[in-house]
């Protein structure tokens, strides 16, 4: 665990390096408790990529989820923080699934016993996680997001998108924020 919060003390002081050694404001960087949001200026989302297995869902790629508003939700089962965002995230897919909202946890392990698929089979049940999971075993998807955290959260608009992300615990209410506001933003190019 302090592990975890040194990395994330450490890449919220790059970034607010970088936005400070350039002069130039190229998001806006959130302490939300023990992790950081940013707003991204408009990276092209990685595909989906690598996956051992799938839950919930077949196969499924960002290709096909063009036109739809997605989270990729990185997790582990054995991460106590993962856990305990597992209930919002849940919450947040069944509040906007019928909308256009899409979830795909990609669940990578921490930990050599965290690559079972029994494991990670029990803990979707446990937790009544209906969106597709992803078993990211060898970390392809991971390695494509350049991701270092779990949890750590990523919000890919209509075009794909990245322009949200958030490593550990928190910033709930900024996510919801963020994914009603690209929902509304098509409904508002849409005439409705």
């Amino acid at each position: 665990m302090l592990r975890r919060l040194f990395y994330v003390a450490l890449a919220a002081a790059a970034f607010v390096g970088l936005v400070s050694a350039t002069g130039a404001m190229i998001g806006v960087s959130v302490l939300a408790r023990a992790g950081t949001a940013e707003r991204l200026a408009q990276a092209t989302a990685p595909e989906i990529r690598g996956i051992t297995r799938w839950f919930n869902s077949g196969p499924l790629t960002l290709a096909q989820l063009r036109g739809k508003v997605v989270m990729v939700d990185f997790w582990t089962y054995g991460c106590i923080n993962c856990i305990r965002t597992l209930p919002h995230v849940v919450d947040l897919y069944n509040k906007y699934r019928d909308k256009g909202f899409v979830v795909i946890g990609v669940h990578a392990p921490e930990f050599d016993r965290e690559r079972s698929a029994a494991s990670v089979a029990a803990t979707i049940k446990r937790h009544h996680i209906t969106y597709p999971v992803a078993q990211d075993n060898n970390f392809a998807t991971w390695k494509a997001y350049s991701n270092r955290y779990w949890p750590a959260q990523y919000i890919i608009d209509r075009q794909g998108h990245i322009v949200f992300r958030h490593a550990g615990e928190g910033a709930y209410d900024i996510m919801e924020q963020t994914v009603r506001r690209l929902l509304a933003a098509e409904g508002e190019a849409r005439g409705g």
